[in-house]
């Protein structure tokens, strides 16, 4: 299977591969289009400032890219925040996959949300034999509001969307590589989408 990670400069990457390796899989690295278009599957990471993350797409063309891509998508943390409509992390334009916003948490809760919390809700093959309830990894300071496409709820001071899907695209705020033995499962569940 050739599994390509997304290499846009923004992403704990390393992270990533380890936990594919961990699969038996080698993720490759990779900026090149030819390349991302000819993966069976790919990985769309995230860590950092949501409208330098963009400037880095626009730069190397990737945002026009990947909206089109026709294999299964998995954006991570702000990866999936990316592919959204609008965010309001420096009032930065998505790329329009999913039809939602993303919103920053209020000053009534301690911002970034850090640690575990769980996953309820759960629709899609991406959660195949994960249980309600399941404790996954989460790091950020905004969330994507709830849409027709949301497939995981998460509390944190509100209700909001932890994944999300629309057609062969996949988003999880939550980091499934850092996410011990139920994330690699959901990683090994995209594998077989």
């Amino acid at each position: 299977m050739k599994l390509v990670i997304i290499d846009y400069g923004a992403g704990n990457i390393k992270s990533i591969q380890f936990a594919f390796n961990r699969l038996g899989y080698e993720a490759i690295l990779s900026k090149n289009p030819e390349e991302i278009k000819t993966a069976d599957k790919v990985i769309f990471p995230g860590v950092g400032e949501a409208s330098s993350a963009m400037k880095m797409l626009k730069e190397s063309g990737l945002d026009t890219l990947i909206p089109t891509l026709k294999q299964p998508v998995l954006g991570i943390c702000l990866g999936m925040q990316l592919m959204c409509l609008h965010t309001e992390e420096g009032d930065t334009k998505g790329l329009g996959i999913f039809q939602t916003k993303v919103k920053r948490f209020s000053q009534n809760v301690k911002v970034p949300q850090m640690g575990w919390n769980v996953i309820k809700e759960l629709k899609s093959d991406l959660f195949k034999g994960i249980k309600e309830n399941e404790y996954m990894y989460l790091v950020h300071s905004y969330y994507a509001e709830h849409c027709d496409e949301t497939i995981a709820a998460t509390d944190y001071e509100i209700n909001y969307a932890s994944a999300l899907q629309h057609e062969n695209f996949y988003g999880t705020q939550f980091h499934p590589e850092k996410s011990g033995n139920e994330g690699a499962k959901i990683l090994q569940n995209f594998l077989t989408l």
